[in-house]
């Protein structure tokens, strides 16, 4: 699929973004672990949630998609051998998390997803797997397909090399079925759904700085649990996705734009927080809380021309998906935009170091190419052009955004965005106003 986006003077008016995905993911599988029927609202129809709940399925949960989706627990040793290789699709939350709930079980089961996920690495969740007593073995090298042989697990405290949320998720889910304490020690803090959702059901988790020799990191305990109570609740609103408005609606003159009922946990706060550094002016106003998370709306205004600057080291994975968006704006802004640190960008669904500064240069756009990250010059008036896609939905909706903001562009494989965002690409044809 081609989109056409054109220039767009300014942006007023309300959105109600997609529910969050990563939230969603996490609400779908601890609800086909617990005991009984789970009611969750606002999950997303994004491709990616949607691997997950065929996956589950195929692992003999019940589910009944509709608002809310209805979820009949399996219960915590539930779970069904499936009949055949599961398919993730383009989604290494649903593969990276599930194989945590998998290594507890007492039948064995393959994953696998598309081109793009099997190319992404896989030893990071195959060794702490491992280290718990998991028999899990990648087909090549330590890329999918995973094939993991549940059984009994034990407790352990591992200390993760990268900062990824579903790392540490994985472990924390495999950490239900172990014979005792499961601690995770990650180098930076990253976004605590996981943990969140499992205090919510009655998990014990012990959240706390990992220790003196570990200055910026964090340390996450849960402990095993006989049964998870049923899960009931809605699902806030995706930060991420919000964050393409944030940002149209900050570039752009004369902008007023309510958010509504987008997540407001504090681990997925720093693009705001970074927005409104760079000069945005973003007011947020909390409603309350639901499923463990904080919610509420966000109101946007003009804030002329962004200062941009510099993101690095502990700031890397806090903004990882905003990365895209980020260095997509920097051409507008007035210091440019200089990303360190991300060599982990290489390895998402798509290079999206490489593909950003392809899709940058498209446009006209003079760009740096790092191995860790790119450097964007400000003040640069980006041409109109054809930018490919690549299959990465936060590329398509990152450079929407840009040609929204300067000359126009014509997006191949615009479809991508429906794997976290469908009925993007007509929201901001029904919003932006010439």
């Amino acid at each position: 699929m081609r989109a056409i986006v054109r220039p767009v003077a300014r942006v007023r008016g309300t959105i109600a973004v997609p529910g969050d995905k990563s939230i969603a993911h996490r609400a779908l599988m601890l609800a086909a672990i617990s005991d009984g029927e789970c009611a969750i609202e606002g999950v997303p129809e994004a491709g990616d949630v949607g691997s997950t709940a065929r996956v589950l399925a195929q692992l003999g949960v019940r589910l009944h998609r509709g608002e809310p989706v209805r979820v009949e627990g399996a219960g915590l040793r539930g779970l069904q051998a499936p009949a055949g290789v599961l398919d993730c699709g383009n989604s290494g939350t649903t593969l990276r998390l599930l194989a945590g709930l998998l290594a507890g079980q007492r039948f064995g089961a393959t994953l696998t997803g598309d081109a793009s996920l099997r190319r992404r690495p896989m030893a990071r969740i195959v060794e702490p797997l491992r280290a718990m007593g998991a028999r899990v073995r990648c087909e090549r090298d330590d890329r999918p397909p995973v094939t993991i042989a549940g059984g009994p697990l034990r407790g352990v405290t591992y200390r993760s090399p990268v900062a990824s949320a579903q790392v540490k998720s994985c472990v924390l889910l495999a950490g239900l079925y172990a014979d005792g304490p499961t601690r995770v020690i990650e180098p930076y803090a990253t976004r605590d759904h996981t943990e969140r959702l499992l205090d919510h059901l009655g998990v014990p988790v012990c959240v706390g700085p990992a220790g003196p020799d570990d200055a910026a990191g964090r340390a996450v305990e849960v402990r095993p649990v006989d049964r998870l109570r049923p899960l009931r609740g809605r699902v806030p609103g995706d930060l991420s996705s919000a964050a393409y408005w944030m940002a149209l609606a900050a570039a752009s003159p004369d902008a007023d734009l309510c958010l509504q009922g987008v997540g407001l946990n504090p681990t997925r706060l720093a693009v705001v927080e970074l927005l409104r550094e760079w000069g945005a002016a973003i007011e947020i106003r909390p409603l309350g809380e639901s499923l463990g998370e904080p919610y509420g709306d966000l109101r946007v205004r003009s804030a002329g021309v962004l200062a941009g600057g510099s993101i690095a080291g502990a700031s890397v994975p806090a903004l990882i998906d905003e990365l895209p968006l980020l260095a997509a704006l920097g051409p507008l802004t007035r210091e440019g935009v200089e990303i360190r640190d991300a060599a982990e960008l290489r390895v998402k669904e798509s290079d999206r170091i490489a593909t950003t500064c392809a899709a940058l240069r498209a446009l006209g756009v003079r760009v740096d190419e790092r191995p860790d990250g790119l450097a964007v010059a400000g003040g640069q008036r980006p041409a109109a052009g054809r930018i490919r896609a690549a299959g990465d939905h936060r590329i398509a909706l990152a450079f929407a955004v840009l040609a929204a903001l300067a000359g126009g562009a014509e997006i191949d494989g615009a479809e991508a965005c429906a794997v976290s965002y469908p009925g993007f690409f007509e929201q901001l044809g029904g919003l932006a106003v010439r």
